[in-house]
């Protein structure tokens, strides 16, 4: 796994995202591993998201159900003027 500094992503973003083509690539910040980039096709393999439908997918519901709330009562009140 590649590594950069912080100081050296700000310096060169553009190889810092050339870097990121080849693997996960870690920027440290004072020597410690803050951050790390990758590109999107490596994102969305991890996501096993290949589109924004995935996740539109993932998040739809299977089945209809029947939900009927109970009306609320004791909370309105005569205006006062």
């Amino acid at each position: 796994m590649n590594a950069i500094s912080a100081r050296e992503f700000n310096r060169d973003v553009s190889a810092a995202k050339r870097a990121a083509l080849e693997g996960p690539l870690v920027i440290t910040d004072r020597g410690n591993p803050a951050f790390v980039l990758i590109s999107i096709a490596e994102y969305r393999k991890m996501c096993g998201a290949s589109s924004g439908q995935a996740l539109l997918d993932r998040l739809s519901m299977d089945d209809d159900f029947d939900f009927e709330p109970e009306p609320v009562r004791g909370f309105a009140r005569a205006a006062q003027f």
